[in-house]
């Protein structure tokens, strides 16, 4: 029961955490989710799958991507 316990709060810290970072920036954004942001994932330099931004742009271009 104490670890289902620990579990449950563990989580819900997280949680807080995540919710309070959103809060805390502009707009709710997070600054470089794309991963051609991360170089682990992205070794290769290829563009962002979602929103076509290369590893040496600043901004996501998801504004930009045509909604359907």
């Amino acid at each position: 029961m104490k670890l289902v316990l620990l579990t449950v709060g563990l989580l819900a810290l997280a949680f807080a955490g995540i919710a309070i970072k959103i809060w805390g920036k502009k707009d709710g954004k997070f600054a470089g989710t794309c991963a051609s942001q991360n170089p682990f994932l992205n070794k290769e330099g290829e563009a962002c799958g979602f929103c076509g931004k290369m590893p040496d742009e600043q901004d996501c271009k998801k504004d930009t991507v045509p909604t359907q």
